[in-house]
């Protein structure tokens, strides 16, 4: 199984368009140990021929083309993608505007839990995507599937799992003042454990979560691969850099330090590989030469980046 990070940053990448925090003003002027990082999405594929998206990022047209595995066949017809299923986390604008960048009659397929797809149906502007060539598919959670496109299996199953996190942020107005949590209901963010069929090599992806709970310790432990949320380094850090007036528990998303976050929660549970992911453009660790990415290697972290390959 072949996987490559196409984006690894948190949504408004890196540098982010209106951002003149340290990270982003570096990254604008080139400072070399601090790179660029489009918006997160893992590419996934059983045989480097039919390739799988996990999350549809903003940036997915620049994703291609930096890509080559995922642009069109020179030997095929005038039009044609490797490109066959996208399965989403969520509903966020980070994980699923990349899907009007997939328009142009191109048939695949898109799976989502219940929740993440009424947000598709709610919203006419996904319907450039043509219904007659573009499933929709409703993952059941805990039930794993294998996946399909247009012309059949493609070699890896998926099951999803619901993890702790919130609504997307366009949608908070409507729990607001009606006592809503903003996102505890099941299928807002969801975790997947992709499996290749025929090694069963598998992995995890979890590129939104806002606490680690017994079901998901349960189902971490021993974990060959995870990528996991990467978004913060301390709850209060884009408080504390004037980027805005929220913290990570706010955002639904857990910090990478102190005694409940990630790598403290996650350190007992055996995983053989742990990689960063979705990380904001605030995040100090972005620095290749920062204290905090060497304590986040040191503790056996690794961070993502655009273009960074795994192989199992």
């Amino acid at each position: 199984m072949l996987i490559k990070v196409i984006g690894s940053a948190a949504g408004g990448g890196l540098p982010q368009w209106n951002c003149n925090g340290r990270n982003s003003a570096d990254a604008r002027k080139g400072v070399a140990t601090v790179k660029p990082r489009t918006q997160a999405s893992v590419a996934v594929s059983a045989d480097g021929r039919q390739w799988v998206l996990l999350n549809a990022a903003p940036d997915l047209r620049q994703q291609i083309n930096d890509t080559p595995e995922l642009q069109p066949d020179p030997a095929g017809s005038p039009r044609n993608s490797p490109i066959k299923a996208v399965v989403l986390t969520n509903g966020d604008v980070d994980a699923v505007a990349g899907l009007l960048c997939l328009r142009e009659s191109q048939p695949f397929t898109i799976y989502g839990s219940t929740r993440v797809l009424d947000v598709l149906a709610g919203n006419s502007i996904f319907d450039v995507l043509n219904p007659d060539l573009v499933r929709r598919e409703p993952m059941v959670l805990g039930k794993p599937f294998a996946v399909e496109g247009p012309e059949g299996r493609v070699g890896l199953t998926v099951e999803a799992f619901a993890v702790p996190g919130k609504i997307p942020l366009y949608l908070e107005d409507e729990v607001a003042g009606t006592g809503g949590s903003f996102g505890t209901q099941e299928g807002d963010t969801v975790g997947l454990k992709v499996t290749e069929e025929s090694s069963g090599q598998r992995f995890f992806f979890i590129p939104g979560c806002s606490k680690v709970d017994d079901a998901l310790r349960a189902r971490l432990k021993g974990a060959p691969l995870l990528f996991f949320d990467g978004t913060l380094y301390t709850n209060d850090e884009m408080i504390a850099q004037g980027l805005m007036n929220k913290t990570g528990d706010r955002i639904g998303h857990m910090n990478m330090s102190g005694p409940e976050g990630t790598i403290a929660q996650l350190e007992p549970l055996g995983i053989v590989r742990k990689i960063f992911i979705h990380i904001n453009n605030s995040n100090p660790v972005l620095r290749d030469d920062s204290p905090e990415r060497a304590a986040v290697e040191a503790a056996g972290w690794e961070v993502a980046y655009d273009g960074m390959v795994v192989k199992l």
